[in-house]
């Protein structure tokens, strides 16, 4: 299951709407890509359509789309964002890496 924090579910949703997606018909797609400084990068984007090869999960009003390829990497994972002076925005706390770089953004099994 991906889970995702009060304080990111508010971001989601208001990045949705100024970007013409509605929170409660369409998707966050989360996935792992290879590259980053640690080998693999979180990849977050918005998508309308959910195909055979998602797996979808629904937290905190937030409907989250895993492609197959991805799912293994980001099983616990909890979207969370940091707002303010020193925030980073977007954060994966990931239980399965092992290893993360200091921007959070990649991360090692």
């Amino acid at each position: 299951m991906i889970k995702v924090s009060p304080s990111a579910q508010k971001q989601v949703s208001q990045l949705m709407r100024e970007e013409g997606f509605h929170p409660t018909d369409d998707f966050v797609r989360v996935g792992v890509k290879s590259g980053g400084c640690s080998g693999l990068s979180y990849d977050l984007s918005f998508d309308k359509v959910k195909s055979e090869q998602d797996r979808l999960f629904e937290d905190n009003q937030v409907k989250i789309l895993v492609d197959k390829k991805s799912l293994l990497y980001l099983l616990g994972t909890t979207l969370e964002y940091s707002g303010g002076l020193n925030g980073k925005g977007f954060v994966f706390n990931n239980p399965n890496a092992e290893r993360t770089c200091g921007c959070g953004e990649s991360f090692s099994l």
